[in-house]
């Protein structure tokens, strides 16, 4: 099955795929450097960690808003161009990180960082999936969703290599000539999407306006975090984003048509990313606060987790080719539950890199679906701005997980009124372990109940 959906490729076909690939792997190792680096932004700005978390909370919170202005400019002026423009636009604003003063300016940078990284997801997507052969979706879904770990594994590298006599700040400053580079590559090498045309009503008058919306919007929710703190400002950019939706979907012919199918995936993309966000972003945290082991081992542990998650999306996304992407995914995120205690409980760094393999294959197996799954689902129409908007907005309303598994793992008291096993302050088992099957079981429901429609047609060639 491998073999006949990898023949017959064309050059044009091979440069789409390797782009979108890169630069969703260039866009996560620039989020993933700072899970490894939040203990010593913490001290070097005098806070806590879940201060620091609370960057993570921001770039995943504020990533609708990138995957709609990104999205509507990519149905408007095509998948590639905007492309380009978006990875330059996520490599500056890591680049700026390092460049931070103070945490209020950390902030700040990454909530822009977030926003050009909520645009990457949809747009090469669809740029991948309407440029391929129906038979090779299942495999290109795979290759796309593991640029993701591949990401978070070479921030694993670099975090042993180079972190010693570089710093935190150095860590920020890697990605910024390969991203140069990737966008350069596209500009000569990769075409635009068979199946895009330029709609009748393009124009940048709108797009005036979606990005005059979108700066508002990212004003208002830092004042508001800004003013509340991380938890309140948290829950009160949600509530707030939620009647703006409900005045988007009135407003808006497409969503009033397809209303049920966009809230049935925004639900859906929010077990994903509590099912990743909740694996991954703070195992580093936990490695190195829980059991106190040191740069070289965390980043060796990291990189294996980041091989099995790899591993996982390219085969479980081939997989899904014959055995459909509903029964693909209720399967790995199954499996996920018996792999969980041996994944946050286990005590030698051996069975917990072991465990972390298994994990992150059923996880990112589960993902690997999702870029075909979405893209077979969404209207013609809107194929760039769907996908990658209401993969963004679970991402926002899962983007409280960092901070909520931090706190969790800082209180003692919710684990002894519910006999979980080592009830301590710091035990960041138990808060990994919590939102792991929460986020499991509720993928596996969602996928059981749900639509397909794999093998749609995406215009793609034959």
């Amino acid at each position: 099955m491998a073999l006949e959906a990898l023949k017959g490729w064309t050059s044009s076909q091979k440069h789409v795929v390797a782009a979108s690939y890169l630069a969703w792997m260039l866009d996560a190792f620039d989020f993933f450097a700072l899970v490894f680096v939040m203990p010593e932004v913490a001290k070097e700005f005098g806070v806590k960690i879940p201060a620091v978390a609370l960057a993570v909370t921001l770039t995943l919170a504020v990533r609708p808003l990138g995957a709609f202005l990104f999205g509507r400019l990519a149905d408007d002026y095509g998948r590639r161009r905007v492309l380009q423009v978006n990875i330059l636009f996520y490599s500056l604003f890591g680049f700026a990180t390092a460049f931070a003063t103070s945490l209020g300016m950390f902030l700040v940078i990454r909530a822009l960082f977030g926003v050009a990284m909520g645009g990457i997801w949809g747009i090469g997507a669809s740029l991948a999936m309407e440029t391929v052969r129906p038979k090779s979706r299942g495999i290109v879904s795979g290759i796309l969703q593991s640029g993701y770990p591949s990401g978070f594994l070479v921030a694993s590298v670099v975090f042993g290599l180079l972190y010693g006599f570089a710093g935190w700040r150095g860590m920020f400053m890697v990605g910024l000539v390969p991203g140069i580079l990737l966008a350069a590559y596209i500009h000569f090498a990769v075409p635009e999407s068979p199946a895009w045309r330029r709609p009748a009503t393009a124009g940048m008058g709108k797009h005036l306006v979606h990005l005059l919306g979108v700066l508002a919007a990212l004003t208002v929710a830092m004042l508001v975090f800004q003013r509340y703190g991380r938890d309140d400002g948290l829950r009160y950019v949600v509530m707030g984003a939620v009647p703006l939706l409900i005045i988007a979907g009135v407003l808006t012919p497409f969503i009033r048509k397809h209303w049920k199918l966009a809230l049935y995936a925004i639900l859906l993309m929010t077990g994903f990313n509590f099912f990743s966000h909740g694996t991954q972003d703070l195992y580093p945290v936990f490695l190195r606060e829980q059991h106190h082991f040191d740069n070289a081992t965390v980043s060796v542990i990291t990189i294996i987790l980041n091989v099995g998650a790899i591993v996982g999306g390219l085969g479980i996304g081939m997989l899904s080719q014959s055995l459909g992407r509903r029964r693909t995914v209720v399967m790995m995120a199954l499996l996920a539950l018996p792999v969980v205690y041996f994944w946050a409980y286990s005590q030698t760094a051996v069975t917990l890199a072991a465990s972390a393999f298994i994990m992150q294959i059923c996880v990112q197996g589960a993902w690997g679906v999702v870029p075909a799954h979405l893209n077979e689902l969404s209207p013609a129409a809107v194929r760039g701005t769907f996908g990658g908007t209401v993969y963004q907005l679970g991402n926002l309303i899962a983007s409280i997980n960092a901070v909520f598994q931090a706190e969790l793992a800082e209180s003692a008291d919710w684990q002894t009124r519910l006999h979980i096993p080592g009830a301590i302050t710091g035990n960041y088992s138990a808060a990994l372990a919590v939102v792991a099957c929460f986020a499991a079981l509720l993928i596996a429901t969602m996928m059981y109940f749900g639509p397909e429609a794999q093998d749609a047609e995406l215009g793609a060639a034959k």
